[in-house]
């Protein structure tokens, strides 16, 4: 077709760099690069999704969500935050990413300037030039993290700030003085939040900080997906103010209708039941950052250990990238999360210790 044809919105944004690499994978590859987690689906929770299907709960939902898995998330919030989102503050959604979809959606007009971290996860720029918006990097500072002054700079005229701590591809965990500085700021300056905290579980040097706790403008989005290594159930959830969150339902309502059934009673039993299964996974993961870690500093690599999610940010040249891929080793080249890394590389511990060793054995002897 022509050109033309296509909106001038989906023209200019990208395929997700993520996936391009995933999907030229060697067979033979180990993958480094999806931030998937390899463990199964908790058995309690996929006995739940068993009983709806057995129960005949296969129909249409309230457009928000089932009621009892509103009131868990109500109570997960206020447990787990200190926010108190009542049920009907809460729309259950298809993972994280049909959330911050309708955050952005439901935000921005034309033309409005929308911050989020450079280096960042690929959603943010691709979902805010979607709503019309102008997407404009954060540059992190030397460790990974955000510079609260020059993030303040940024803030003047802006519409929407995202935040994502714990971070995706960088493994920062912000400080609650930095959480709470910018959230003051941003409410100061009328700046709206989007606050992505899908990895909250997997933190391992520092605490986890919702940035709803210092401004009453703000979105959290979370999901089950990493928590409970739920990614293909496609449960997300969006929290806000109870005027906001009527907005975000109607952009859900049009493109979702509601997130699904079977998935939503399987998240019931996920958020009321047992987290034990959640920090079994997190120890998991610490010992795998650990592996990773100490095998690419005694390769050479310098770069800041990671304080959350299971992402290493490493810098490295194009040249020594193009022999690891060549090794048989999946990672994702920095340029795929924004302007301000070109010359870094995201790994994944969402991986076997096995296969984190034989990639390790391969890279070393790449380089």
């Amino acid at each position: 077709m022509d050109r033309n044809v296509y909106s001038e919105r989906v023209l200019g944004i990208e395929m997700s760099g993520i996936r391009k690499f995933f999907q030229k994978a060697k067979p033979d590859s180990i993958n480094l690069g999806i931030g998937q987690p390899d463990f199964p689906t908790p058995l309690h929770i996929k006995q739940a999704g068993i009983r709806a299907i057995e129960d005949n709960l296969t129909g249409y939902t309230f457009n928000s969500g089932v009621p009892e898995l509103r009131q868990a998330l109500s109570n997960k919030f206020k447990n787990e935050n200190g926010l108190n989102y009542t049920p009907d503050q809460i729309i259950v959604t298809a993972g994280a990413g049909e959330a911050l979809h309708i955050a952005m959606q439901t935000l921005v007009d034309n033309g409005d300037r929308v911050l989020y971290q450079d280096p960042g996860f690929v959603s943010y720029r691709e979902c805010a030039v979607l709503a019309g918006g102008k997407p404009e990097g954060i540059k992190l500072d030397e460790t990974l993290h955000i510079d609260v002054e020059a993030c303040k700079e940024q803030m003047d005229g802006a519409k929407v700030l995202v935040l994502n701590s714990p971070g995706n591809p960088t493994g920062a965990v912000e400080s609650e003085e930095t959480i709470k500085a910018i959230s003051e700021y941003a409410e100061d300056m009328g700046v709206s939040i989007i606050s992505d905290e899908v990895y909250e579980h997997f933190v391992y040097d520092k605490s986890h900080y919702s940035a709803a706790n210092y401004s009453d403008d703000v979105l959290t989005i979370n999901a089950a997906s990493k928590t409970f290594s739920m990614t293909g159930w496609r449960i997300g959830f969006i929290g806000g103010p109870e005027d906001c969150i009527e907005q975000c339902l109607k952009v859900h309502q049009y493109c979702q209708t509601c997130a699904t059934s079977i998935s939503q009673y399987a998240a019931i039993a996920a958020y009321t039941g047992s987290m034990d299964c959640v920090m079994e996974m997190r120890n998991e993961y610490a010992k795998r950052r650990e592996l990773l870690y100490n095998g690419l500093k005694n390769l050479g690599f310098e770069f800041p250990k990671p304080e959350g999610a299971f992402y290493m940010f490493v810098p490295m040249s194009g040249e020594i990238f193009a022999k690891i891929i060549d090794a048989g080793v999946v990672a994702i080249p920095g340029d795929a999360f924004g302007n301000n890394a070109k010359d870094y590389v995201r790994f994944s511990y969402a991986a076997s210790e096995d296969n984190i060793n034989e990639a390790l054995k391969r890279i070393e002897s790449a380089i």
